[in-house]
């Protein structure tokens, strides 16, 4: 297997793209705090700013962005792990133009994928032919090694958490393995489905209480989404908040943050773009 991988990395070496891509995983440890929404949502809203937009469905057992969208999806992940497509062939179009990678839903066979089946995923990214500007990760809830890998591989660890104990404890947990383990040490928090500004503030200051204490990290509040019952019908419609309800509370959010994205630098290095993330996930 160290052959597979060595030679993995070589290939991605040899990559060339035109463009730098900012890749970006979405995680937050518990589930239920709303990280497909958020993936979803601000995919959205970067694309409709005229940005090529990728979205992974990094989980990869219990996938759910293609559900959400209502979108039809005949073939998926496992169809290009099998040899039977390219990734290429795949992608589904969503709203504003967004391609997703759907991923298998109630197979545990995506979760325990083989170090040759890992290497079968890089390849086919490296050899995807769509144009990226923007990469988000959606990865699966809890501290598996898949997502840890695919968050340590990212450029910028977007953190959701919402309010509660258990999703405070969790989001810390998960911090701490990145720090501790991976040597993480920025991480942008989103405060997700709160009643009032102050009340998102109130989150971060919870988190970073016990971050400051026990960890050396830092950590950015970068959105705060209000609750908004307009979700939960959108959700219902099988549409995205921004495209649904496009002046309601959280739609808003989505679109600042959106734009914040778009002003973080694009990586510059030789490896910025999705070979650094996929030459971080051979590692």
């Amino acid at each position: 297997m160290i052959n597979i991988t060595s030679d993995q990395a070589s290939g991605l070496r040899n990559m060339s793209m035109a463009k730098k891509t900012k890749v970006i995983a979405v995680t937050g440890g518990k589930g239920g705090v709303g990280k497909t929404s958020v993936s979803l949502n601000t995919a959205i809203a970067l694309a409709q700013t005229g940005l090529n937009v990728l979205v992974l469905d990094a989980d990869l057992g219990l996938a759910n962005c293609d559900v959400m969208l209502g979108l039809r999806v005949h073939k998926n992940l496992s169809h290009v792990l099998s040899g039977e497509a390219e990734l290429d062939d795949i992608l589904v179009e969503g709203p504003s133009g967004i391609k997703i990678v759907p991923a298998t839903s109630g197979s545990i066979d995506m979760v325990e994928l083989s170090a040759a089946q890992h290497a079968g995923l890089i390849r086919a990214f490296s050899e995807m032919k769509t144009p990226v500007d923007v990469f988000i990760v959606d990865t699966a809830a809890g501290i598996s090694d898949m997502v840890l890998s695919f968050s340590r591989a990212s450029h910028e660890v977007l953190c959701v958490v919402c309010d509660e104990p258990t999703s405070i404890t969790d989001a810390y947990a998960l911090i701490k393995i990145l720090n501790r383990d991976h040597g993480v040490a920025k991480f942008k928090v989103v405060a997700n489905m709160v009643r009032t500004m102050k009340e998102g503030r109130d989150l971060f200051k919870k988190l970073t209480m016990v971050t400051d204490r026990f960890l050396d990290v830092t950590l950015e509040l970068t959105a705060i989404i209000p609750f908004d019952d307009n979700l939960r019908k959108a959700v219902r419609r099988q549409k995205a908040i921004v495209d649904a309800f496009p002046r309601s509370p959280s739609a808003v959010a989505f679109k600042t943050l959106a734009a914040k994205i778009n002003k973080w630098p694009t990586p510059s290095h030789a490896s910025g773009n999705l070979e650094f993330f996929l030459e971080q996930l051979v590692n």
